[in-house]
């Protein structure tokens, strides 16, 4: 911004020659460059200041125009040094409007009244009764919310982190709008109480009201045609176009909502996507997504799922209100026509085909498929750890990260398999068991909360999950081992040793981000007590958390092997860590031959239906693999076969290493 000055009689006369008017232009302050042939039919009132206007903005077209001030009526604004206002048929009230920023056709852009821009504004999440609400702001994280929308049975807690948030909302009411530096907004209805940060761009908006779009230069977001929010904070690299309505939202960094969507008291966390369906009252969790018109989720708890067409849940088979809730625990996908009545819990990266009545509670048994059969609810647990779709999906999510913001708001940990998903597995092989041993062997199904399990499915199930608790118990042994020097028996007993105690016990997906339960009530002590009393220090602590992952996971893994050794970590011989190797191995092995089978499947005849529409089976097949490619020369095969041979090279370095040590104690 500029030193100002008063303006001189000589430029009141000019601006008045060319259309402005002010009842008194002692308000009225300007640049010490100030060039008044720049501002033209524009009316002033109330205080204003008018930067240096001395350069070009470039529109769409190739259409350049001098930045200045023409047919605008300002009412308490400060213009910025080469901003470009034009054509407001309203006016524009109560604005910082910083350097280099473009208004251009806009009906309405004002401030009223003190205002916190979407800041403390409560939203209803998850069930629609009421009593999870989240009071979003600038930089509300999903493990923030997570805490106040779950933890509810810790009241003072919620309490003093609600007063935290007020406090900020508090820091940021203003009487005054901003609009950040490099912001385009241009074309657009009626636009109150907005604060807009840094690089952002609105064209199109219908309208938009009460609301922080937090853009940033790295990451700016882009508010396109059509839309109507109200009540609403949006984060860093966020995208809302194409007649997306949003009522009581929060849309996180990287986050597309677009084609109609519409959204009404709910959160959308990172790099989730909405596309021409409906959501209300949820919570959706990073990379929660679903693209197709007749798909609504309502009143649940969503993350790193994908919603398929005409996916649906109710919460209406109720006498008391819509008080009903569900649960879609991280990597679910639902089918076309996927129906669950509320409330549901359904275990992490289950697959849900078909239409499920009676409230099922499958989150101990992940990685799953739960099928609508004879109207009724059957799983099949574990099977889903073979299939290429989920390892894929795993695979994906890095790899479609839109945030480019330096400041990252949510920590997200993308591992599949993880102290939360393999302490599901060791409790689901263990239920399975019981199921066996309860009902007898000669059972054709096995009921367990609502679903059914049939004999054979459940005999897979307990092998799939032994299979995958071996696998990542032996990651994570290779992982602790690699790259240390082990030359005697105190070097191997000292590389076990876990370097601190946290990390026993349950873990919970804190909102994407995996961590001890011990850390989070510990969190939420520190908080109750006062020595977390700031956001700053909150955001400190989810951020030490997730940091320190690989630490903690090694001493929930490590008390998870000496469970099933019955050995202490530290007590393993050289004889116990090659027999662990090599169930490791051999469990890598089966699970990536259970996946090439699997996508072997994606080659088949059956799936060539369709192709080489004017031929025989010949030119079928060269159709084909014209478009699709062979099954030996796909990329994901290749990943595979590479998988399976640097495993076993892996493991034999490793059996290399401990085998000096053999009878060392």
């Amino acid at each position: 911004m500029s030193h100002w000055r008063c303006l001189s009689a000589e430029e009141i006369s000019q601006l008045t020659t060319q259309g402005c008017f002010c009842e008194d232009w002692s308000r009225v302050q300007v640049a010490e460059e100030f060039r008044p042939e720049r501002v033209r039919d524009a009316h002033f009132s109330g205080n204003v200041k008018l930067g240096k206007f001395d350069g070009y903005v470039s529109f769409f077209g190739g259409v350049r125009k001098p930045t200045g001030v023409y047919r605008v009526t300002l009412h308490n604004c400060i213009v910025g040094d080469n901003a470009y206002l034009g054509h407001a048929r309203s006016y524009i009230a109560n604005y910082l409007i910083e350097n280099d920023v473009v208004i251009d056709n806009v009906d309405l852009l004002a401030v009223e009244g003190d205002c916190s821009f979407g800041n403390g504004k409560a939203v209803s999440v998850v069930n629609e009764g009421g009593g999870r609400e989240i009071p979003i702001y600038d930089r509300l994280s999903a493990h923030t919310g997570y805490i106040l929308a779950v933890y509810r049975h810790r009241p003072a807690a919620i309490g003093r982190l609600q007063e935290m948030i007020r406090q900020y909302a508090a820091s940021v009411t203003s009487s005054m709008g901003r609009i950040g530096r490099g912001a385009r907004i241009t074309n657009c209805g009626i636009l109150k109480n907005i604060k807009v940060g840094p690089a952002a761009v609105i064209e199109g908006a219908n309208r938009l009201e009460n609301g922080s779009i937090n853009s940033s230069t790295e990451d700016p977001v882009y508010i396109g045609p059509g839309v109507y929010a109200e009540d609403f904070i949006v984060a860093s690299g966020a995208k809302i176009t194409d007649g997306a309505i949003l009522c009581d939202c929060f849309v996180g960094q990287g986050t597309v909502l677009a084609k109609e969507y519409s959204a009404e008291n709910s959160v959308f966390f990172a790099n989730c996507g909405g596309f021409h369906g409906e959501a209300c009252s949820i919570f959706a969790g990073p990379y929660t997504v679903t693209h197709h018109k007749s798909t609504i989720l309502i009143a649940g708890l969503f993350s790193f799922v994908n919603a398929g067409s005409g996916t649906n849940q109710s919460n209406h088979h109720y006498k008391l209100g819509p008080v009903h809730q569900g649960v879609v625990e991280r990597g679910c996908k639902t089918a076309s026509d996927s129906y669950m009545l509320w409330p549901a819990k359904v275990g992490a990266f289950t697959v849900v085909m078909g239409r499920h009545y009676r409230n099922s509670d499958t989150s101990d048994l992940p990685f799953s498929y739960l099928i609508e059969s004879e109207d009724q609810s059957v799983l099949a647990p574990g099977v889903n750890l073979r299939s290429v779709g989920t390892v894929r999906d795993a695979r994906k999510w890095p790899h479609r990260d839109r945030r480019k913001d330096s400041k990252k708001l949510d920590h997200i940990n993308f591992k599949l398999l993880s102290p939360f998903t393999i302490q599901k597995m060791i409790n689901g092989r263990d239920l399975l068991g019981k199921l066996k041993a309860t009902s007898g062997p000669t059972s054709d199904y096995f009921t367990y909360h609502s679903v059914k399990i049939p004999s054979a499915a459940l005999e897979r199930g307990i092998t799939l999950y032994q299979t995958g608790i071996d696998k990542y118990l032996g990651n994570c042994l290779l992982k602790r081992l690699e790259g240390r020097k082990l030359h005697s028996g105190e070097d191997l007993r000292a590389a076990l040793r876990p370097d601190t105690d946290v990390g026993q016990g349950r873990w919970i997906d804190l909102g994407g981000m995996f961590a001890p339960e011990q850390t989070v009530e510990q969190l939420l002590d520190d908080i109750e007590s006062g020595r977390i009393d700031t956001l700053d220090q909150l955001e400190a602590r989810f951020a030490s958390i997730h940091e320190n992952y690989p630490t903690y996971e090694w001493t929930w893994a490590a008390e998870v092997i000496a469970g099933q050794t019955g050995k202490a970590i530290d007590a393993l011989t050289p004889e116990d860590i090659i027999a662990l190797t090599n169930r490791w191995r051999e469990a890598v092995l089966d699970l990536d031959r259970q996946l090439h089978t699997d996508a072997r499947k994606e080659f088949a005849a059956t799936v060539q239906i369709g192709f080489g529409l004017d031929g025989d089976q010949e030119v079928r097949r060269k159709d084909f693999e014209a478009v699709r490619g062979s099954f030996e020369a796909d990329n994901f095969v290749g990943e595979i076969e590479k998988h399976m041979a640097a495993k076993n090279a892996l493991a034999d370095e490793l059996i290399r290493r401990i085998e000096p040590l053999r009878g060392q104690v």
